[in-house]
């Protein structure tokens, strides 16, 4: 899907308050989160490169959000080639 801030999935397909949005610059695919109920989250958090999100959840436990499920490269590789 798209809008103003560009292609984005549903990472929670439950919960449309709450959207991932890709882009490919510099041959790498990129990750910004944007929540309906957050809306400062999009300013405090810049766009952020598969490979640190990939290092990243190896160390990240929170018991209410799983980033395997949130940054998924396999849709964000369908949504972009999609959105050619």
């Amino acid at each position: 899907m798209r809008d103003d801030k560009g292609l984005f999935y549903y990472p929670f397909p439950e919960n449309k308050r709450v959207r991932m949005y890709v882009k490919s610059e510099d041959d790498m695919i990129w990750f910004r989160m944007w929540n309906r109920d957050d809306e400062k989250l999009w300013e405090q958090h810049d766009w952020v490169p598969w490979g640190a999100i990939k290092k990243a959840m190896g160390m990240y436990k929170v018991k209410d959000f799983d980033p395997h499920k949130a940054y998924d490269i396999e849709v964000a590789k369908l949504i972009l080639k999609e959105g050619e």
